[in-house]
């Protein structure tokens, strides 16, 4: 791959700035629950420890409908997307991770380094993320919310050289961004934060994207027994090529009981809850094994409770966890993944339902809602 100039300008061989700003398509969420609609919108040159990314794939996930409908903040207007590869165009003063023209997939865990859980060595908890500093803005200078501080649905984007995490460009943008959420989510919710050991029992509570790559994680750490729990028996045949050895239908089912018939009456070692919803982590908690784990990875309405017998808690034992972003360090966990997608081993391909392009987002909204996809993924050219 060509080194690109430093510059923002295509045509500039320049290795400065030209401290021009530059114009490109983005969508935008302009207000609560309303579609979303594509606007042009204002890239400023990158500053001190900034850079601008040429996107070239963006996934569409729930998170990004959640900041549409209002269920993230309110700080409307929403530059959406995050689950974006692309490559470098230009860096700001002081950046030495990153050069233009390296292949990247954006992350929203750029670690400081400096809070209280990067000093204890817990970095993929870090309290402090970065982003960048300068907003982007629409043309009449209203400044935009990028969702997760990456805001992808778009041509190009401002992010912090942090936010940039360099892989194996042989895999193609469509499968590499994915990683940069919802994917990268469910594996590290088996690998990292359920730490999935060879030839234990895992369930997996909701079949969609962040459930499937559960179980593709579960199988990847050597889980011998893999359940995966849905009411859609379209989203069970999906989860069998990522690698599930057994399906509930827990409306035809009782989720429990299947899952203990398939552990020897045990129930599983580890159970993902991957939906956010009081009713299944209850659900989740009973299924499992005595000292066995529960990893909540599903996002919950905020104005959701939950009660559970308390003497259950203590019972059964064991550990009750949330996992954040799979409680992935970007550095670590895209390259490894990356290569074990180069590998055969990581189907990141099979998360792929359909390729869009920028200006068909409101309907891959629909159609998320409908459960007809794992991911739509956008594909720009930003030439």
């Amino acid at each position: 791959m060509s080194a690109m100039p430093t510059c923002v300008f295509d045509d500039c061989v320049c290795d400065t700035f030209c401290g021009m700003s530059q114009e490109v398509r983005g969508i935008i969420a302009k207000s609560k629950g309303e579609p979303v609609s594509m606007e042009t919108i204002v890239i400023p040159d990158p500053g001190p420890g900034e850079a601008v990314v040429a996107i070239q794939a963006c996934g569409v996930c729930h998170t990004d409908l959640h900041y549409r409908e209002g269920g993230i903040n309110d700080e409307f207007p929403f530059l959406l997307g995050h689950e974006a590869a692309g490559l470098v165009e230009s860096v700001g003063e002081g950046v030495t991770n990153i050069v233009p023209g390296d292949y990247v997939i954006l992350n929203w865990r750029a670690v400081c380094g400096n809070c209280r859980a990067c000093k204890r060595g817990q970095a993929h908890y870090c309290f402090d993320t970065h982003n960048a500093a300068q907003k982007m803005t629409l043309t009449d200078g209203t400044e935009l919310s990028p969702a997760l501080g990456i805001g992808a649905f778009c041509e190009k984007t401002l992010v912090h050289s942090l936010q940039c995490t360099k892989v194996n460009p042989a895999a193609p943008p469509e499968a590499a961004g994915l990683l940069g959420c919802g994917i990268m989510a469910g594996l590290g919710a088996a690998i990292n934060t359920g730490q999935v050991t060879r030839g234990q029992s895992v369930a997996v509570f909701g079949c969609g994207g962040v459930g499937d790559a559960a179980i593709a994680g579960a199988q990847l750490a050597g889980a011998s027994t893999i359940i995966a729990v849905d009411i859609d028996d379209t989203k069970l045949e999906w989860a069998k090529g990522f690698g599930a050895t057994h399906v509930c239908n827990s409306k035809k089912t009782d989720p429990v009981e299947y899952i203990q018939s398939v552990t020897g009456g045990n129930g599983a070692d580890v159970c993902i809850e991957a939906i956010g919803h009081p009713d299944v982590y209850k659900q989740c908690f009973e299924a499992r094994d005595l000292a066995g784990t529960v990893v909540l990875v599903g996002v919950p309405n905020p104005e959701m409770t939950i009660e559970l017998p308390f003497i259950e808690i203590f019972g059964r034992g064991g550990s009750l966890k949330s996992s954040w972003y799979g409680d992935c360090l970007p550095e670590r966990d895209f390259p490894m993944l990356i290569d074990l997608y180069l590998q055969g081993r990581l189907d990141l391909d099979g998360f792929v339902s359909e390729k869009i392009a920028l200006g068909d987002v409101e309907e891959a909204f629909h159609k998320m809602e409908r459960g007809e996809v794992l991911r739509s993924v956008v594909m720009i050219d930003s030439k």
